[in-house]
């Protein structure tokens, strides 16, 4: 068989091509140290290198999430303690304030203290995250949440909460609204609250009261009222149905439907005091009744025994405040913990999925460095042959 010499002069140059082609890939994978460049290199590997690709994607992007959580939350906490706080300093006031020895002017002076302190939780409830967002606003976390003018706060902002997603299967809260952090904080003892009616004319004062036996109590609004100055007194219900009837002795508890209401002092008659139903009231509502408490007047014995009524609802308020911030620190805290526990599943997560990525992408060096010397080599050997063969001619023989 003849072979011409274009014909050998191209094979050569076609092997001499494949050889170099060959040996520039190897050296891109040793350069940028990845087995697979292309899907061609490996189809199998390729497709799931992708998949692993977008799960650490998708891992990246919940730590993301988790990290947002976990500030907004941590801010959120600093403000709440802050609030309690506030609020402690506000029950030692209410303390100092309810003793008889304190005057007119003195009570003034921590009143002024107290819309002070009121002005000071406006501030703490309309504090921002790192991107400038409300932290109690709800979903609403370009609007301001509370406004104060004079005494009166508004709330602007809305019920939501918002939830970002940490996990394949698990989602957080990022934050509690206004409403649920500092105005949803229930009423006296969490059944019922006692109020003393203005008016009343006697030297009587009612205290939160205590629900002994639960089953026994009917919830609903009640009304003590007192029919003559030895203490006989009925408690309506809010049909203005007696419901329970006795005589009051001094500085002792009354009873009914399984409560007990402490008193002191005698109600004169026609004295009456409220007992609803626990409802719920913000704390700014509280600090702004305290003030004004403190601002009252203390002149004649019924007005002190007004005031110090006044006072122990007040008080009891407080604790009831100082009992709801806590259990919404709880909260906070729990959230705080479960996003601990998600970011350190991530971490073992995304570990795991370079390691598999790792195994199907990158090259072996030892085996890559080997195999290129060998197609050096090669290379080489076909360039000297070819080399050889281009210099044989038919003329070189002729004489």
């Amino acid at each position: 068989m003849r072979i011409s010499t274009a014909g050998i002069h191209h094979a050569a140059l076609t092997s001499l091509l494949s050889q170099q082609s060959v040996l520039s890939k190897t050296q891109t994978q040793i350069a940028s140290g990845k087995r697979v460049q292309t899907p061609a290199d490996d189809p199998v590997a390729a497709v799931h290198i992708m998949e692993l690709q977008r799960a650490l994607a998708e891992s990246d992007q919940f730590n993301s999430n988790a990290d947002m959580a976990k500030s907004r939350l941590t801010l959120e906490e600093q403000a709440l303690t802050d609030t309690g706080t506030l609020l402690q300093r506000v029950r030692e006031i209410t303390v100092q304030g309810n003793n008889g020895s304190v005057d007119p002017a003195s009570r003034r002076m921590l009143a002024t203290e107290v819309r002070s302190r009121l002005k000071e939780l406006v501030d703490i409830a309309n504090r921002r995250d790192a991107n400038g967002e409300y932290l109690f606003s709800g979903y609403s976390t370009q609007t301001q949440p509370f406004a104060q003018t004079g005494s009166t706060i508004t709330y602007f902002g809305d019920q939501g909460n918002r939830s970002l997603q940490i996990g394949t299967d698990q989602r957080v809260v990022d934050g509690h609204s206004g409403v649920d952090a500092f105005m949803s904080v229930t009423e006296g003892n969490g059944t019922f609250v006692t109020t003393a009616t203005v008016g009343n004319t006697g030297n009587g004062v009612i205290g939160g009261g205590t629900l002994v036996d639960p089953a026994q109590w009917v919830a609903g609004d009640y009304t003590l009222r007192f029919t003559s100055a030895s203490g006989d007194y009925e408690i309506l219900d809010s049909a203005a149905t007696v419901v329970a009837t006795g005589t009051y002795t001094q500085n002792s508890a009354i009873s009914f439907n399984g409560a007990n209401i402490n008193m002191t002092g005698m109600p004169a008659q026609n004295d009456t005091f409220t007992l609803d139903r626990s409802r719920s009231e913000d704390m700014f509502t509280t600090l702004s009744k305290l003030a004004d408490a403190l601002e009252s007047s203390t002149a004649t014995q019924a007005d002190r025994a007004n005031f110090n009524s006044d006072m122990a609802t007040i008080l009891q308020q407080l604790d009831q405040a100082g009992d709801h911030l806590s259990s919404v620190r709880a909260e906070v805290g729990t959230r705080l913990s479960s996003i601990d526990s998600a970011q350190d599943s991530l971490a073992d997560r995304k570990v795991e999925l370079e390691t598999t990525t790792s195994q199907l992408r990158d090259l072996d060096y030892a085996d890559a460095v080997s195999k290129m010397n060998q197609q050096l080599v090669g290379l080489q050997a076909a360039q000297a042959s070819y080399s050889k063969i281009a210099q044989l001619s038919l003329f070189d023989y002729l004489r």
